[in-house]
């Protein structure tokens, strides 16, 4: 069984490729460049390395969300494509699951934090409890005060990570003090490697939709719809 990972949720573009035993390759830019230009070259180049051809692939899986609106479009129409072109399933996998699943068998606190931009983050909190990943706050777009305001009554250290951590981190250290753990760069960032594991863990549990029932999980609405409500509630009151 192959499974073909991918994630370009922010601006990082991955890709990986794992079957039941072992992961086999993995790619990973960080850096400005639009995801619709590099992610099927990346997926075409692994693909080649590992000498595995597209056909030979069973599953698509793919970070289904939350995080930039742009790049989630991209690489669940990317996965969908594949999937449609194959005839096989494309897996969804939760960003802010798969950055928890990043930093295993922690004993405080994970908290992933997407930069959502308009003063808030994406976030959710996760705890290990032996080898499963427990969600002690679903995924979430709240200010950073909001989010210090939910853990300041846990007495766990809380390891922070994600691209809105650079913005955020000094507000987090007063607040928090010492339970701050900032993570590694090396684990900060969106991993396929991740949403392949957890898209295995699907598969063996059978959690499987047809790929026409993938979609992209935004959290909120986009700057453009919440723009085009304003305008037709500003219409309706007479005020434009």
């Amino acid at each position: 069984m192959i499974i073909l990972a991918l994630d370009t949720s922010s601006i990082v573009a991955t890709v990986a490729v794992m079957d039941e035993d072992k992961l086999i390759a993995e790619y990973t830019i960080n850096h400005k460049r639009t995801h619709s230009q590099k992610i099927m070259p990346m997926i075409d180049t692994i693909l080649k390395d590992c000498e595995i051809k597209l056909k030979d692939v069973d599953y698509v899986a793919v970070a289904e969300g939350p995080g930039s609106f742009t790049g989630l479009r991209i690489g669940v129409s990317t996965a969908k494509g594949l999937a449609h072109a194959l005839n096989i399933p494309a897996i969804g996998v939760s960003t802010l699951d798969a950055l928890a699943f990043n930093i295993p068998f922690c004993n405080g606190l994970i908290c992933p934090i997407l930069d959502a931009r308009r003063g808030q983050v994406y976030t959710a909190v996760y705890k290990w409890d032996q080898e499963i990943l427990y969600k002690v706050e679903e995924p979430m777009a709240v200010t950073i005060e909001e989010l210090i305001e939910k853990l300041g009554s846990r007495p766990e250290k809380v390891v922070f990570f994600g691209d809105g951590i650079l913005n955020n981190i000094d507000r987090l250290r007063e607040k928090l003090g010492e339970r701050v753990v900032i993570s590694p760069q090396s684990i900060r960032m969106p991993r396929a490697a991740s949403i392949a594991q957890l898209a295995l863990r699907k598969i063996q549990s059978k959690e499987i939709e047809s790929f026409y029932k993938l979609a992209p999980q935004y959290l909120r609405k986009a700057e453009a719809e919440r723009q085009y409500e304003e305008k037709l509630r500003c219409e309706d009151d007479g005020a434009c």
